[in-house]
């Protein structure tokens, strides 16, 4: 399968979800023990962990990781621009059980990171990116999370948490592969009004 069809929903315009971390920590605990739940895992820790889109994860080769370093290399983001991201420590972990699993698959360093296990002539193939968009909300309902759960949420999320951390915008412009830091000014505005936030709340009006 190839991870190039088109969402249905492109061109429209919604607004952006934001994730808490807790919220995704239920996302990847109802994947399950099996080989395709430890995949699942595993991908979603990827586009939360280093801010990811997915058509950038399902692109990854095993090879693509730095895991004495803690860094991913993305050949080809958007614009087919490359760039090196780092990735947070516990989404490595959650990352490093899917590679010891795909190993004892039998699925080797040429294949997809992210890749079809089921048995056949279809096996150790590229996933396409629909499978994640039906996945997630699946995910979502079974994890009790009301809210509109997608691959971009989980992009949108590091993005907001790095902002309310304080990270500086040229680090989360870096981080995300932004084309300069006005995009990711403007990304955040959407998603996360952190100053807004914090000036509201430390006023008590009522």
């Amino acid at each position: 399968m190839t991870s190039q069809r088109e969402p249905a929903n492109k061109g429209n315009k919604l607004p952006g979800e934001v994730l808490q971390a807790e919220e995704v920590k239920a996302l990847i605990k109802v994947c399950g023990p099996g080989p395709s739940g430890v995949r699942n895992a595993a991908l979603i820790a990827a586009m939360f962990g280093s801010g990811l889109r997915v058509s950038e994860a399902l692109a990854l080769k095993p090879s693509d990781l730095d895991l004495k370093n803690g860094t991913v290399t993305v050949k080809h983001g958007k614009g087919d621009k490359a760039r090196i991201v780092a990735i947070d420590p516990s989404a490595q972990a959650i990352i490093e059980k899917w590679m010891e699993r795909r190993t004892r698959l039998g699925l080797n360093g040429r294949q997809p990171l992210f890749c079809t296990i089921s048995k056949g002539e279809n096996f150790g193939t590229s996933i396409d990116s629909s499978y994640v968009r039906r996945l997630l909300p699946r995910l979502a309902q079974r994890a009790g999370i009301e809210r509109r759960v997608h691959p971009h949420a989980l992009r949108h999320s590091l993005a907001s948490a790095l902002a309310m951390e304080g990270k500086p915008l040229p680090t989360i412009t870096a981080q995300l592969g932004h084309s300069s830091t006005a995009v990711t000014d403007r990304h955040l505005a959407k998603i996360a009004p952190a100053d807004l936030v914090i000036q509201i709340r430390d006023r008590g009006r009522l």
